[in-house]
């Protein structure tokens, strides 16, 4: 399993659960100290959700409890308790005695998450336009974390920085459910995302561009110029990810 940045959970001391996070997937993958202090399911949950998330595990793999209890060293029973997750998550579907295959990415599920972040993204670009200069000390140096991971055309980090990026603006926008809602929809749009960039690593760069242009906007005075190119990005984002299907 490849690492990832954590957004709610240490590396080092006690760990802070409730937000998955791709970070506590890794210190599961290592076996880092201290993993013994995350509940059994939590870390199942973690892992697969990771696995999942990263293409490790893609869509219409059957994967076993049996399979799983092995992978993270815990018993069955954490495991069927993380897989009604994962299932709640729309990321697999449970076949009793089978075990749980991982749900394909399909062009309406693509439409459908695309026009929940839309809705959501305007809605917080609206919120945040009075406080557009703190929000600008926020986002650059993520835009800037998007151009060394593009250097190194690392697809994976890139997608993290730029899902930290619009995180940032969500959260900004002070609505909790909201951001937790935002946070499931940008989960399943991961896995649309990986293999977008890695079929077409150029389309960094034209992420790269829009971010900047949307920076560009918050130092500006028109707050619709703003939220104009926060939809033109996701229609953007939308048509590419159309167009691998």
């Amino acid at each position: 399993m490849s690492s990832g940045r954590g957004s709610s959970s240490e590396t080092t001391g006690e760990f802070t659960l409730g937000e998955e996070t791709t970070e506590i997937a890794r210190i599961v993958a290592d076996s880092a100290p201290g993993v013994e202090r995350i509940p059994a399911a939590e870390r199942v949950y973690a892992f697969v959700k990771a696995a999942i998330l990263d293409r490790v595990y893609p869509g219409g793999e059957l994967l076993t409890e049996g399979q799983l209890s092995e992978a993270v060293g815990v018993s069955r029973t954490p495991v069927r308790e993380a897989l009604l997750r994962l299932e709640s998550s729309g990321l697999v579907k449970l076949y009793p005695k089978k075990g749980a295959l991982v749900l394909p990415v399909l062009p309406q599920e693509i439409n459908d998450v695309l026009e929940a972040r839309e809705l959501i993204e305007t809605h917080a670009a609206a919120k945040v336009w009075p406080r557009r200069k703190e929000l600008v000390a926020a986002l650059e140096p993520l835009l800037r974390e998007m151009r060394v991971h593009r250097r190194a055309n690392d697809a994976k980090k890139f997608l993290e920085a730029d899902r930290a990026f619009h995180e940032a603006i969500v959260g900004a926008a002070g609505n909790e459910i909201l951001a937790k809602l935002y946070d499931s929809l940008r989960d399943r749009q991961v896995r649309m995302g990986v293999k977008s960039i890695m079929v077409a690593p150029a389309r960094m760069d034209s992420s790269i561009a829009d971010h900047q242009q949307m920076i560009d906007a918050l130092g500006g005075n028109s707050g619709k110029r703003f939220r104009e190119l926060v939809v033109a990005h996701i229609h953007n984002a939308a048509t590419h990810l159309r167009g691998l299907q």
